[in-house]
């Protein structure tokens, strides 16, 4: 039996804007069963979903794994396709409840098996690693938010100098490119899917744009400066194909969430992915693609009026530069701590019990896939 594919995604991320949840997209709205699972730090909730992940893909199955972007080696979410069925961590930032409580959604509390006494006991040291854990992400945040501030006023120097003309221009044969031949389809609503393919993290930005390509027989590399028209290009290319009838998947950018950094639209197995200096890409560790096109938005900037600014435009990247580091600090120092708080909750959890429920799902799933849902 052939192991099945991963992709791995981040549901939900720190930005500018705080931590921004694209959670309501960890699966379809048709979902078969989702198991919704409760519980402090430490209970088990990834081990949880990363076994039963591993164990789906064994069998052969896709899976799909949502990493934490607190946490990058830590899940947040599982999803089998094929069945409809996803794992989710329901706690906070992201806390999830039942929409359809048992018709679709299932409630796991993991909390069922810790040792509450043993707890009691180590209440003032759970509450103040809680309590620094909060003021680590809001500082995290606050770095976010000055290199916004910074990165706005990067983006009217460059939105100066360049020829929107041009660069209109090229979008419109980019789209022209993307879907010659393609037939509109009208019979339903296409489904926009959006998440992250890229995540500020404490180990800095990491992205797993390689697994959700892993199946584009082309791409489009967007290089360009803020305010250049690297994320409206892509806006444009999704309100094309959304007109069109096409269902895609839209990754949104960690940094300014309610900009797009990656589109995927399957049934073209066409990508396009917008570069910046935190975000680089090597397609060549796609196999099976046939062509990458590489735009480079900078040509249409006026060159003589960027070198007026030069400094300013300097001195302005450095900044951003060091607030992002900071902000990444910060995150690892939240995460250290958050290390410290599961040592509390580890000792007072009862695994047994954890597995044993961890089997009884796995079979349930099993089922599920054995009925041919």
């Amino acid at each position: 039996m052939l192991r099945g594919k991963v992709k791995k995604v981040f549901p939900g991320n720190n930005t500018s804007e705080g931590f921004y949840s694209f959670y309501d997209h960890i699966i379809r709205p048709d979902a078969n069963r989702i198991y919704i699972i409760k519980g402090g730090p430490g209970v088990g909730k990834s081990t949880f979903m990363k076994k039963i992940g591993a164990a789906m893909m064994e069998k052969g199955f896709d899976v799909e794994l949502h990493h934490c972007s607190s946490d990058n080696d830590s899940l947040d979410g599982v999803v089998i396709p094929a069945l409809g069925i996803a794992l989710i961590d329901g706690t906070a930032p992201h806390v999830v409840d039942p929409r359809y409580p048992g018709a679709v959604d299932e409630i796991i509390n993991l909390g069922i098996y810790w040792d509450k006494s043993r707890l009691t006991e180590s209440k003032e040291e759970v509450i103040s690693l809680s309590k620094k854990i909060a003021r680590l992400f809001k500082s995290a945040y606050s770095h976010l938010k000055e290199a916004k501030v910074v990165h706005n006023e990067l983006e009217s120097y460059y939105a100066e100098t360049v020829d929107t003309a041009a660069v209109n221009k090229l979008i419109y044969k980019m789209c022209e490119e993307i879907f010659y031949g393609v037939r509109p389809c009208f019979d339903r609503l296409p489904y926009v899917r959006r998440l992250f393919a890229s995540a500020n993290t404490p180990g800095g930005m990491v992205n797993y744009i390689d697994t959700i390509l892993q199946e584009a027989r082309k791409v489009y590399l967007i290089n360009g400066e803020p305010g250049t028209g690297a994320h409206r290009a892509l806006q444009v290319i999704l309100d094309e194909g959304v007109r069109m009838g096409l269902d895609c998947e839209a990754y949104h950018c960690p940094f300014e969430p309610a900009k797009l950094e990656l589109l995927y639209f399957p049934s073209l197995s066409v990508g396009a992915l917008g570069l910046n200096e935190r975000l680089s890409f090597n397609p060549g560790a796609l196999q099976g693609l046939d062509s990458v096109e590489i735009l480079d938005l900078n040509q249409y900037l006026d060159k003589n009026v960027c070198s007026e600014y030069e400094e300013d435009i300097t001195e302005m990247k450095k900044r951003i530069k060091t607030s992002f580091e900071g902000a990444w600090k910060k995150l690892n120092s939240a995460k250290a701590y958050h290390d410290l708080l599961e040592g509390y909750y580890v000792p007072a959890m009862d695994f047994t019990g954890v597995n044993i429920k961890r089997e009884n799902i796995l079979n349930t799933i099993l089922a599920y896939a054995g009925k041919g849902v």
